[in-house]
């Protein structure tokens, strides 16, 4: 089991977040908690489950993000990702695509908290592992604090503890889920009122963080910091968590001594086929 700790996470991110590119994002930082890319419950329980879900053990700490509305079959899957061993699962309330839409997964969850709850209760009775929650601030016209406030407190009272807050809301129709990471505007402050009126939780920004420097200004406010695409296009970022978030003694990293620690892992998945 890892250490529980959410200072610093890289956000589930769909055909970004596979297993290789969090290979290296590991070489990178040894602390920074990893996310897999979303995976529904019918491809763990009727797809290809070993594709899905497998992974490299130095990807650890690692959290499977899990897409469903169905309590049992959540369940299920949960238990199947601890037994992968994965160190946490966390439930996507914050996808405001139409195709999860049509199947009851991502952010149309926020209209229903109590639904919500009661996966993540069944979730937390299958499971040792923590069970944890993203989400937008809000959706569509359910974008008032009230309605942010009621969602949390809702899911809080299974014994959740850890929710990670898209800092803005989506629109679930009109725009497509590029534009709803880009046109609604972030509201942090909404995200900082959280931490006093939930001071038991651990609270997690994300949403349009680019830099170090603006992790370390966010952790001054709330519990832990989630990068999603700078992670990607700006990879070399992640040198400094160690040091800088982490406070390790550690001496900074090269690119050069990164790209020689994963060339061999990039020869061997070649020689497997190159298998995703």
């Amino acid at each position: 089991m890892q250490e529980r700790d959410w200072r610093f996470c890289l956000a589930p991110m769909m055909d970004w977040s596979d297993r290789h590119c969090r290979y290296f994002w590991r070489l990178l930082s040894r602390r920074a908690r990893l996310y897999t890319e979303m995976v529904t419950t019918g491809a763990i329980l009727r797809g290809d489950r070993d594709r899905f879900l497998r992974f490299n053990p130095e990807e650890q700490p690692l959290a499977l993000q899990l897409g469903g509305s169905d309590p049992r079959a959540l369940a299920e899957c949960a238990r199947i990702a601890e037994d992968y061993g994965y160190d946490e699962v966390n439930l996507n309330c914050g996808c405001p695509s139409d195709r999860v839409q049509e199947g009851r997964i991502g952010a149309c969850l926020m209209a229903e908290p109590d639904l919500v709850a009661e996966c993540v209760a069944a979730m937390r009775d299958a499971v040792r592992i923590p069970v944890t929650v993203k989400h937008r601030t809000g959706i569509d016209d359910l974008d008032s604090e009230e309605h942010l406030h009621r969602f949390i407190s809702t899911i809080a009272q299974t014994g959740c503890e850890v929710f990670i807050v898209h800092a803005r809301k989506a629109w679930l129709q009109g725009l497509s889920p590029k534009e709803n990471r880009e046109i609604p505007p972030l509201l942090y402050d909404r995200v900082f009122a959280l931490k006093p009126l939930f001071p038991q939780l651990t609270i997690v920004i994300n949403g349009g963080i680019t830099s170090i420097p603006e992790c370390q200004e966010l952790l001054q406010q709330v519990d832990g910091v989630m990068l999603g695409r700078e992670a990607y296009h700006n990879p070399f970022l992640l040198a400094d968590v160690d040091r800088e978030i982490y406070r390790e003694d550690c001496a900074p990293l090269s690119r050069d001594e990164v790209l020689d620690a994963f060339i061999p892992y990039c020869e061997a998945q070649i020689a497997k086929g190159g298998a995703s």
